[in-house]
């Protein structure tokens, strides 16, 4: 089942890499449309130019997604959705070795995306916010030249005066009840340890599986 996520989150998740970047400037907070919509064109340009580099040393892609998306993510709230219930029995160490671990393993799966990504546009759609509200949906369609077109959902939160992403539903599939039904099998088998276990051996996985250039791209630039 977990393989199956991978793949779900490698196909999918690209639109994730590229909107989810970039630190605020001003003292005032950017709409979460208006940042999605900005940072955007600003992670496609890193990667155009960077292109060359990536195909040939693909782990450059991680130093892009610490840069640009983790910074806008709530990751330890995403954490503790996607554990769901079990959050209560981990103990604080474990609790902070969960949020590291899952963190890593999505840096490197967001990587896989970034290194695939490659003519998708992206539209969204206008948000209505109430004044004072602090979380809302920024709904999105990811447009795919002779591909279906994927609708992309961001659940968001504002968190010390900044917009974060705290879930992301795919085409109707939430990331973190996704990963939730995982981590209950897990929890099962051998209570945390288990899932940490498991978090490291997927890590180690996902990021051997990246380490090999893609072939096509590699083709394209001889």
């Amino acid at each position: 089942m977990i393989k199956s996520q991978i793949k779900y989150l490698t196909n999918s998740l690209c639109v994730v890499a590229l909107l989810i970047s970039s630190s605020l400037t001003a003292a005032e907070v950017e709409s979460p449309v208006d940042l999605l919509k900005r940072t955007s064109d600003e992670v496609i340009e890193v990667l155009k130019q960077r292109r060359d580099e990536i195909d040939a040393n693909p782990e450059i892609v991680y130093e892009i997604v610490d840069k640009y998306i983790v910074p806008h993510l709530d990751d330890v709230t995403l954490a503790k959705l996607a554990l769901g219930k079990n959050w209560r029995e981990a103990s604080n160490e474990q609790k902070i070795k969960f949020v590291d671990e899952f963190r890593e393993l999505l840096i490197r799966t967001y990587g896989k995306s970034l290194q695939e990504f490659k003519d998708q546009k992206i539209e969204f759609s206008p948000l209505r916010e109430s004044a004072g509200e602090d979380r809302v949906v920024v709904k999105s369609e990811v447009l795919q030249s002779g591909g279906p077109t994927i609708p992309v959902d961001y659940r968001m939160r504002l968190k010390d005066g900044k917009w974060k992403v705290y879930d992301i539903i795919i085409d109707g599939i939430s990331l973190v009840t996704n990963y939730r039904g995982t981590f209950a099998q897990e929890m099962r088998k051998g209570g945390m340890e288990q899932v940490l276990k498991m978090l490291r051996e997927k890590k180690v996985e996902v990021t051997e599986e990246n380490a090999t250039p893609d072939s096509s791209n590699a083709e394209k630039n001889r």
